[in-house]
């Protein structure tokens, strides 16, 4: 997939947590972790739009891990954890907001045909049963349908605010 439809996915998966977890009172800082969690995985891609933000370091992961592989798994997942406890073991909001982001891309990259290696260092990729080509019509239609989503969510979030 590609930036614009991860983002739209992470911001549409932080609204789902927020919409799940009724009551909370979640900050800006949420929203900008579940921003960063849905472009995080793609360090490993230095086209991506993490990866040219950070050349160095996305080039030294993707030479020892390649793409779609450990940033795209379980092993990932937990580590970002235990390093976001020990950095900011306060921020809740960007706790979730960020993994909410990160769990959208890898779901979403898994509704692709190359799909990921979620259970690195395990060599089997995991894809969805329905997948789509990377940048082809359809995800045209993914980002639409996630957009679409977003604005209705907005509506009604903003409406509940009045």
């Amino acid at each position: 997939m590609n930036g614009k439809t991860h983002l739209m996915g992470g911001l549409a998966a932080c609204a789902v947590v927020e919409t799940v977890m009724d009551g909370s009172d979640f900050s800006p800082l949420f929203y900008i972790g579940g921003m960063v969690g849905a472009f995080l995985p793609d360090i490993c891609h230095v086209h991506s739009t993490i990866g040219r933000r950070l050349p160095l370091l996305s080039k030294m992961i993707s030479f020892v891990f390649g793409h779609r592989t450990f940033t795209h798994s379980l092993l990932f997942l937990g580590i970002v954890h235990v390093l976001l406890d020990m950095v900011l073991p306060e921020a809740a909001n960007v706790h979730i907001g960020l993994f909410a982001g990160m769990i959208s891309h890898i779901l979403l990259d898994m509704a692709t045909v190359r799909g990921v290696k979620l259970f690195f260092p395990f060599t089997m990729r995991v894809r969805l049963l329905l997948y789509i080509r990377t940048g082809g019509k359809v995800e045209g239609v993914v980002q639409l349908v996630l957009f679409g989503w977003l604005i209705i969510w907005s509506y009604q979030f903003v409406q509940s605010w009045l």
